[in-house]
């Protein structure tokens, strides 16, 4: 994917790549340290979101629980007319997104260090997005929880996964949480990445409901009683 982007965005992810290489020699960022993975499985691995949407990008797109930027700041890179969201709790990668952010001048760019759970109680983000996305930061029981709420009516989830198998264990586990969340499940779709050995998979859940008032739950309670 990243060999078809212009001059201008090859050079913006390898500024991107050098950031976070010299920010990991004082601030863990990412277990990530050699250039060439940076590229395999942080880069490309983003990209693999946009075989979700194809050729309808997101007007509005949240990444949940972003870290150093992974996946939404490599779609922005690509989509540059894109709402991009961050949401991330640890305060020096949120720290670092800025810093992406304002050394390649992206705009449209909102970066917040707050919890999911409380960020989708607010009117100006509950249900505001075309898509709410997040790589393998939890099971899909609880991610469910953590990115539905964002989601408009007719807008999509999506969870970047492992293997094939292993995600089918966890869609059964999550029907009700899906269900009860106002989700509906679209597709799970096998995915590759340049150089990327390991199976991946998306999981696209369609907003058909509205989630219920109640939810999310506050914070911490959706990991330690998912749905």
């Amino acid at each position: 994917m990243l060999e078809t982007l212009s001059p201008a965005q090859q050079t913006a992810f390898a500024r991107y790549a050098d950031e976070l290489l010299a920010w990991n020699e004082h601030t863990n960022l990412t277990a990530i340290r050699n250039r060439e993975e940076i590229y395999r499985k942080h880069f490309e691995d983003s990209l693999t979101c946009i075989q979700a949407w194809g050729e309808q990008p997101p007007h509005r797109l949240i990444d949940i629980g972003a870290g150093a930027g992974f996946p939404g700041l490599p779609l922005k890179i690509v989509y540059p007319a894109m709402q991009l969201t961050l949401v991330e709790s640890v305060a020096k990668k949120t720290a670092f997104c800025q810093h992406i952010v304002t050394l390649l001048g992206l705009e449209g760019v909102t970066i917040l260090a707050e919890r999911a759970e409380t960020l989708a109680q607010q009117p100006q983000h509950r249900e505001q997005y075309d898509w709410a996305v997040a790589r393998a930061v939890a099971s899909l029981p609880i991610l469910a929880e953590y990115l539905l709420p964002f989601v408009r009516l007719g807008g999509h989830m999506l969870a970047q996964k492992g293997t094939l198998a292993q995600t089918q264990v966890e869609l059964r586990a999550a029907e009700n949480a899906i269900h009860t969340l106002g989700g509906n499940l679209r597709t799970v779709l096998p995915v590759q990445a340049a150089g990327l050995e390991e199976e991946r998979c998306l999981v696209i859940i369609r907003k058909a409901a509205p989630t219920p008032a109640r939810y999310p739950r506050r914070p911490g309670m959706p990991t330690k009683k998912p749905l």
